[in-house]
Protein backbone atom coordinates (compact mmCIF):
# COMPACT_ATOMS: atom_id res chain seq x y z
CA UNK A 1 0.00 0.00 0.00
CA UNK A 2 2.73 2.39 0.76
CA UNK A 3 4.53 1.46 -2.37
CA UNK A 4 1.03 2.18 -4.21
CA UNK A 5 0.93 6.01 -2.12
CA UNK A 6 4.61 6.94 -3.53
CA UNK A 7 3.82 5.70 -7.15
CA UNK A 8 0.76 7.94 -6.85
CA UNK A 9 2.37 10.89 -5.44
CA UNK A 10 5.60 10.93 -7.88
CA UNK A 11 3.15 11.02 -11.11
CA UNK A 12 2.61 14.59 -12.26
CA UNK A 13 -0.94 16.08 -11.67
CA UNK A 14 -3.40 15.76 -14.66
CA UNK A 15 -4.54 18.38 -16.43
CA UNK A 16 -8.64 18.64 -17.23
CA UNK A 17 -9.33 15.43 -15.93
CA UNK A 18 -7.71 13.45 -18.75
CA UNK A 19 -4.92 10.60 -17.28
CA UNK A 20 -3.49 10.82 -20.16
CA UNK A 21 -2.36 14.71 -20.09
CA UNK A 22 0.47 16.25 -18.01
CA UNK A 23 0.52 19.90 -16.52
CA UNK A 24 2.74 22.05 -18.10
CA UNK A 25 3.43 24.40 -15.26
CA UNK A 26 6.62 26.53 -17.21
CA UNK A 27 6.03 30.14 -18.00
CA UNK A 28 4.68 30.62 -21.53
CA UNK A 29 6.61 33.97 -22.24
CA UNK A 30 10.53 34.14 -20.64
CA UNK A 31 10.79 37.09 -18.44
CA UNK A 32 12.61 40.33 -20.01
CA UNK A 33 16.14 40.67 -18.47
CA UNK A 34 16.15 44.01 -16.46
CA UNK A 35 17.13 46.64 -18.56
CA UNK A 36 20.63 47.58 -17.70
CA UNK A 37 22.14 51.32 -16.95
CA UNK A 38 23.45 51.63 -20.29
CA UNK A 39 20.21 50.87 -22.05
CA UNK A 40 18.40 53.46 -19.53
CA UNK A 41 20.95 56.28 -20.07
CA UNK A 42 21.07 55.80 -23.97
CA UNK A 43 17.04 55.70 -23.91
CA UNK A 44 17.50 59.20 -21.42
CA UNK A 45 20.06 61.25 -24.22
CA UNK A 46 17.65 59.28 -27.33
CA UNK A 47 14.58 61.48 -25.74
CA UNK A 48 16.08 63.84 -23.60
CA UNK A 49 14.50 66.82 -26.59
CA UNK A 50 11.32 65.54 -25.75
CA UNK A 51 11.53 65.12 -21.40
CA UNK A 52 9.61 67.73 -19.67
CA UNK A 53 11.25 69.23 -16.22
CA UNK A 54 8.92 71.06 -13.82
CA UNK A 55 7.06 70.20 -11.54
CA UNK A 56 3.95 68.96 -13.10
CA UNK A 57 5.82 66.11 -13.85
CA UNK A 58 6.97 64.27 -17.47
CA UNK A 59 3.60 63.43 -18.63
CA UNK A 60 1.94 66.85 -16.68
CA UNK A 61 0.62 64.68 -14.19
CA UNK A 62 3.19 64.90 -11.54
CA UNK A 63 2.53 64.93 -7.44
CA UNK A 64 1.73 68.37 -6.34
CA UNK A 65 2.23 69.69 -2.91
CA UNK A 66 -0.62 71.02 -0.94
CA UNK A 67 -0.48 74.23 -1.44
CA UNK A 68 0.15 73.94 -4.89
CA UNK A 69 -3.00 72.12 -5.53
CA UNK A 70 -4.95 75.26 -3.63
CA UNK A 71 -3.59 77.18 -6.00
CA UNK A 72 -4.66 75.61 -9.27
CA UNK A 73 -8.07 75.05 -7.96
CA UNK A 74 -8.35 78.54 -6.60
CA UNK A 75 -7.20 80.16 -10.31
CA UNK A 76 -9.42 77.15 -12.39
CA UNK A 77 -12.72 79.35 -11.10
CA UNK A 78 -11.03 82.55 -10.60
CA UNK A 79 -8.13 83.28 -13.89
CA UNK A 80 -9.62 80.46 -16.04
CA UNK A 81 -12.97 81.66 -16.65
CA UNK A 82 -11.88 85.21 -17.18
CA UNK A 83 -8.99 84.67 -19.43
CA UNK A 84 -11.25 81.98 -21.38
CA UNK A 85 -13.59 84.96 -21.81
CA UNK A 86 -11.57 87.14 -22.63
CA UNK A 87 -9.29 85.27 -25.65
CA UNK A 88 -12.55 84.54 -27.22
CA UNK A 89 -13.87 87.84 -27.27
CA UNK A 90 -10.61 88.50 -29.24
CA UNK A 91 -10.64 85.76 -31.60
CA UNK A 92 -14.04 86.68 -32.50
CA UNK A 93 -13.51 90.39 -33.04
CA UNK A 94 -10.50 89.66 -35.32
CA UNK A 95 -12.37 87.61 -37.37
CA UNK A 96 -15.53 89.74 -37.76
CA UNK A 97 -12.45 92.29 -39.14
CA UNK A 98 -11.16 89.54 -41.14
CA UNK A 99 -14.12 88.79 -42.54
CA UNK A 100 -15.14 92.44 -43.27
CA UNK A 101 -12.29 93.34 -44.89
CA UNK A 102 -12.76 90.21 -47.31
CA UNK A 103 -16.40 90.98 -48.53
CA UNK A 104 -16.43 90.99 -51.85
CA UNK A 105 -13.16 90.02 -52.67
CA UNK A 106 -12.31 86.70 -53.85
CA UNK A 107 -9.60 84.54 -52.53
CA UNK A 108 -6.45 83.58 -54.92
CA UNK A 109 -4.50 80.43 -55.40
CA UNK A 110 -5.65 76.81 -56.53
CA UNK A 111 -8.17 74.78 -55.07
CA UNK A 112 -7.84 73.96 -51.72
CA UNK A 113 -4.93 76.12 -51.27
CA UNK A 114 -7.59 79.60 -51.61
CA UNK A 115 -5.93 82.16 -49.68
CA UNK A 116 -6.34 86.65 -48.41
CA UNK A 117 -2.64 87.27 -48.13
CA UNK A 118 -2.45 88.23 -51.96
CA UNK A 119 -5.04 91.28 -51.08
CA UNK A 120 -3.52 94.72 -51.34
CA UNK A 121 -4.29 97.97 -49.98
CA UNK A 122 -6.11 99.28 -47.30
CA UNK A 123 -7.92 96.40 -45.94
CA UNK A 124 -4.85 94.42 -46.28
CA UNK A 125 -3.17 96.60 -44.04
CA UNK A 126 -6.46 96.66 -41.09
CA UNK A 127 -6.08 92.93 -41.65
CA UNK A 128 -2.03 92.66 -40.55
CA UNK A 129 -1.99 95.14 -37.96
CA UNK A 130 -4.86 94.12 -36.46
CA UNK A 131 -3.87 90.50 -36.55
CA UNK A 132 -0.31 91.32 -35.11
CA UNK A 133 -1.88 93.71 -32.27
CA UNK A 134 -4.30 91.38 -31.26
CA UNK A 135 -1.89 88.49 -31.02
CA UNK A 136 0.44 90.35 -28.89
CA UNK A 137 -2.55 91.25 -26.61
CA UNK A 138 -3.93 87.18 -26.61
CA UNK A 139 -0.17 86.60 -25.42
CA UNK A 140 -0.47 89.08 -22.80
CA UNK A 141 -3.61 87.55 -21.66
CA UNK A 142 -1.65 83.96 -21.43
CA UNK A 143 0.18 86.14 -18.90
CA UNK A 144 3.31 87.01 -21.12
CA UNK A 145 3.47 90.57 -20.28
CA UNK A 146 6.94 91.53 -21.26
CA UNK A 147 8.66 89.60 -24.28
CA UNK A 148 12.33 89.88 -24.57
CA UNK A 149 13.89 90.00 -27.75
CA UNK A 150 17.60 90.42 -28.80
CA UNK A 151 19.62 89.93 -32.33
CA UNK A 152 22.58 87.64 -31.78
CA UNK A 153 24.14 88.57 -35.11
CA UNK A 154 27.82 89.89 -35.61
CA UNK A 155 28.73 92.80 -37.48
CA UNK A 156 29.96 90.81 -40.35
CA UNK A 157 26.44 89.24 -41.18
CA UNK A 158 24.71 92.41 -40.29
CA UNK A 159 26.76 93.62 -43.50
CA UNK A 160 25.74 91.17 -45.54
CA UNK A 161 25.71 91.78 -49.25
CA UNK A 162 22.23 94.32 -50.14
CA UNK A 163 21.72 92.24 -53.53
CA UNK A 164 20.59 89.36 -51.05
CA UNK A 165 17.42 91.40 -50.43
CA UNK A 166 15.04 90.61 -47.52
CA UNK A 167 14.66 87.37 -45.62
CA UNK A 168 11.67 85.39 -47.20
CA UNK A 169 11.32 82.76 -44.85
CA UNK A 170 11.62 82.51 -40.85
CA UNK A 171 12.63 79.43 -39.76
CA UNK A 172 12.17 78.49 -36.05
CA UNK A 173 12.11 75.62 -33.42
CA UNK A 174 9.00 74.79 -32.49
CA UNK A 175 8.05 74.62 -28.27
CA UNK A 176 4.29 75.03 -28.09
CA UNK A 177 1.26 76.25 -29.86
CA UNK A 178 2.13 79.66 -28.21
CA UNK A 179 4.99 79.94 -31.01
CA UNK A 180 1.99 80.85 -33.94
CA UNK A 181 0.61 83.52 -31.54
CA UNK A 182 4.59 85.10 -31.04
CA UNK A 183 5.28 84.86 -34.70
CA UNK A 184 1.85 86.59 -35.85
CA UNK A 185 2.19 89.32 -33.38
CA UNK A 186 6.32 89.85 -34.87
CA UNK A 187 6.13 89.15 -38.60
CA UNK A 188 2.63 88.08 -39.37
CA UNK A 189 4.15 85.59 -41.82
CA UNK A 190 2.71 82.40 -44.07
CA UNK A 191 2.38 79.26 -41.87
CA UNK A 192 2.22 75.00 -43.25
CA UNK A 193 -1.28 73.82 -41.67
CA UNK A 194 -3.10 70.80 -42.21
CA UNK A 195 -5.80 71.03 -44.75
CA UNK A 196 -8.74 70.56 -41.84
CA UNK A 197 -8.05 73.87 -40.57
CA UNK A 198 -9.13 76.10 -43.24
CA UNK A 199 -12.31 74.25 -42.32
CA UNK A 200 -12.86 75.03 -38.78
CA UNK A 201 -14.95 77.92 -37.41
CA UNK A 202 -13.23 81.38 -37.20
CA UNK A 203 -9.82 79.49 -37.58
CA UNK A 204 -10.56 78.64 -40.97
CA UNK A 205 -11.03 82.46 -42.43
CA UNK A 206 -8.00 83.90 -40.40
CA UNK A 207 -5.68 81.01 -41.51
CA UNK A 208 -6.53 81.97 -45.24
CA UNK A 209 -5.58 86.03 -44.37
CA UNK A 210 -2.55 84.39 -43.18
CA UNK A 211 -2.21 82.66 -46.51
CA UNK A 212 -1.13 79.41 -44.86
CA UNK A 213 -0.59 76.62 -47.00
CA UNK A 214 -2.42 74.17 -46.48
CA UNK A 215 -1.17 70.22 -46.38
CA UNK A 216 -2.93 66.86 -45.60
CA UNK A 217 -0.62 64.78 -43.88
CA UNK A 218 -2.55 61.61 -44.24
CA UNK A 219 -2.41 61.65 -48.23
CA UNK A 220 0.53 59.77 -51.08
CA UNK A 221 3.69 61.41 -51.16
CA UNK A 222 2.69 63.02 -54.25
CA UNK A 223 0.64 65.83 -52.40
CA UNK A 224 3.38 66.24 -49.86
CA UNK A 225 5.55 66.96 -53.07
CA UNK A 226 2.66 69.54 -54.65
CA UNK A 227 3.10 71.36 -51.16
CA UNK A 228 6.82 71.54 -51.75
CA UNK A 229 6.45 72.87 -54.64
CA UNK A 230 3.60 75.32 -53.48
CA UNK A 231 6.16 76.81 -50.74
CA UNK A 232 9.13 76.89 -52.34
CA UNK A 233 7.10 79.10 -54.92
CA UNK A 234 5.91 81.33 -52.05
CA UNK A 235 9.64 81.77 -50.59
CA UNK A 236 10.39 82.76 -54.34
CA UNK A 237 7.64 85.18 -53.96
CA UNK A 238 8.27 86.93 -50.67
CA UNK A 239 12.13 86.94 -51.90
CA UNK A 240 11.04 89.25 -55.04
CA UNK A 241 7.86 91.12 -54.00
CA UNK A 242 8.19 93.13 -50.21
CA UNK A 243 4.91 92.67 -50.22
CA UNK A 244 4.30 89.21 -50.43
CA UNK A 245 4.16 87.21 -46.89
CA UNK A 246 6.89 85.75 -45.48
CA UNK A 247 7.13 81.84 -44.85
CA UNK A 248 7.31 80.53 -41.71
CA UNK A 249 8.34 77.37 -41.31
CA UNK A 250 9.58 74.80 -38.01
CA UNK A 251 12.22 73.01 -40.02
CA UNK A 252 12.55 70.53 -37.54
CA UNK A 253 8.98 69.12 -37.89
CA UNK A 254 8.06 68.73 -34.46
CA UNK A 255 7.77 70.01 -31.15
CA UNK A 256 10.97 69.81 -28.22
CA UNK A 257 11.14 71.16 -24.70
CA UNK A 258 13.32 73.97 -26.15
CA UNK A 259 16.50 72.85 -24.80
CA UNK A 260 17.75 70.77 -28.02
CA UNK A 261 17.47 71.77 -31.87
CA UNK A 262 16.81 68.56 -33.91
CA UNK A 263 17.88 67.65 -37.30
CA UNK A 264 16.50 70.01 -39.95
CA UNK A 265 14.27 69.30 -42.66
CA UNK A 266 15.55 70.58 -46.11
CA UNK A 267 12.28 72.03 -47.49
CA UNK A 268 12.86 75.78 -45.99
CA UNK A 269 16.22 75.79 -48.07
CA UNK A 270 15.45 74.79 -51.62
CA UNK A 271 14.15 78.23 -52.75
CA UNK A 272 17.75 78.62 -52.09
CA UNK A 273 16.49 82.00 -50.60
CA UNK A 274 17.62 84.28 -47.69
CA UNK A 275 16.35 82.82 -44.27
CA UNK A 276 15.50 84.36 -41.12
CA UNK A 277 16.73 81.94 -38.30
CA UNK A 278 14.36 82.39 -35.31
CA UNK A 279 14.90 80.76 -31.54
CA UNK A 280 12.19 80.85 -28.87
CA UNK A 281 13.13 80.18 -25.35
CA UNK A 282 10.52 80.16 -22.85
CA UNK A 283 11.62 81.01 -19.28
CA UNK A 284 10.05 79.47 -16.54
CA UNK A 285 9.69 78.00 -12.70
CA UNK A 286 7.00 75.80 -12.17
CA UNK A 287 5.21 75.19 -15.70
CA UNK A 288 6.83 74.30 -18.95
CA UNK A 289 4.64 75.91 -21.95
CA UNK A 290 6.54 73.07 -23.85
CA UNK A 291 3.54 70.94 -26.19
CA UNK A 292 5.64 67.42 -26.02
CA UNK A 293 4.77 64.95 -23.31
CA UNK A 294 1.36 66.93 -22.29
CA UNK A 295 -2.33 66.66 -23.38
CA UNK A 296 -3.51 69.53 -24.97
CA UNK A 297 -6.28 69.88 -22.03
CA UNK A 298 -3.98 70.17 -19.60
CA UNK A 299 -1.61 72.37 -21.60
CA UNK A 300 -4.65 75.42 -22.16
CA UNK A 301 -5.45 74.76 -18.31
CA UNK A 302 -2.13 75.28 -16.87
CA UNK A 303 -0.54 77.85 -19.34
CA UNK A 304 -2.81 80.59 -18.50
CA UNK A 305 -1.81 81.25 -14.94
CA UNK A 306 1.08 82.83 -14.89
CA UNK A 307 1.70 82.07 -11.60
CA UNK A 308 2.31 78.86 -11.88
CA UNK A 309 5.19 79.64 -14.12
Amino acid sequence: MESELKDLNSKPPNCNGNANSVCDDRPLLKPEPPASSDSIAEMEKKFAAYVRRDVYGTMGRGELPAKEKLLLGFALVTLLPIRVVLAVTILLFYYLICRVCTLFSAPTGEEEQEDYAHMSGLRRTVIVSCGRALSRVMLFIFGFYWIPESNSASQEDRSQPEELGRPSVIISNHVSYLDILYHMSSSFPSFVAKRSVAKLPLIGLISKCLGCVYVQRESKSSDFKGVSAVVTDRIQEAHQNESAPLMMLFPEGTTTNGEFLLPFKTGGFLAKAPVLPVILRYHYQRFSPAWDSISGVSSLIVIKFPVFR
